[in-house]
């Protein structure tokens, strides 16, 4: 049984990874609220000092929390997606945790979808599409907003703790989630990630084999017009996903 630190455990994928990874390992939570039935330390993520404690004794950590609308203003995303995301490096390097699985986002890509097919394919437009030439993760970032800016500064930190700290560090890019768990419109669909998929994909991270110490995935349901391509989650962690937005 490993010892897991699950940062936003309260959140909408934090709950569904407490459900199950509760049932082989021993959680801990980085929360600003309670998590009931779980130890848990309140603190913000831009304070590094009160977050430190939490990362003592952890085998791996899941950085789930984090702001993700640029409704919450720049100051807010700097805070807990920038400063907060690299205080937690800091403080499980200082700890010692051998594994970080970060929660990016397909949002370090999003800015394709100005350019053909992919605008045509988050439209809806189907008939206008003969062929996707799926984005994979040798491409370019592309972030549509500041949000999705944060997220590649994220995945920025995550490799320069891999390397320079000797930690396997996974970055997930993650797709669209919600509280139905169901795509409700074409661009949702085309971009879906059910809860169950995401937590698949967190659980087999756990203990993936990597060949360096940094890796980036794109994690999507098996959705008919994706255009981020899995096949890399398939090969390196077993990732198979079990639902589509296209239900």
């Amino acid at each position: 049984m490993s010892r897991i630190l699950v940062t936003g455990m309260s959140g909408l994928v934090g709950q569904s990874v407490r459900e199950k990874l509760a049932v082989d390992h021993e959680l801990s939570a980085l929360n600003r609220s309670d998590v009931d039935g779980i130890p848990t330390i309140h603190a913000s993520l831009d304070d590094y000092e009160a977050i430190r404690p939490a990362f003592d004794g952890v085998d791996t950590v899941v950085h789930l929390a984090a702001k993700i609308t640029d409704a919450v203003g720049f100051d807010e995303l700097l805070a807990v997606n920038v400063v907060g995301t690299r205080h937690v490096f800091e403080a499980a390097a200082d700890a010692g945790v051998k594994r970080i699985i970060f929660t990016s986002s397909g949002a370090t890509v999003s800015g394709w979808e100005s350019s053909e097919p992919y605008r045509s394919i988050v439209a809806g437009d189907y008939e206008k599409v003969s062929k996707i030439p799926l984005i994979d993760e040798t491409m370019a970032t592309r972030p549509a907003n500041l949000y999705a800016s944060t997220k590649v500064w994220g995945e920025s930190i995550a490799r320069r703790y891999a390397y320079e700290h000797d930690i396997t560090v996974i970055s997930l890019r993650i797709g669209w989630t919600s509280r139905v768990d169901r795509a409700e419109n074409a661009r949702q669909v085309s971009v879906f990630n059910s809860r169950r998929d995401v937590v698949q994909a967190i659980e087999r991270s756990l203990t993936a084999d990597l060949a360096e110490n940094y890796d980036v995935f794109f994690i999507l349901s098996n959705n008919r017009w994706g255009y981020r391509s899995i096949e890399r989650a398939r090969k390196v962690l077993g990732f198979e996903p079990q639902d589509s937005g296209d239900d």
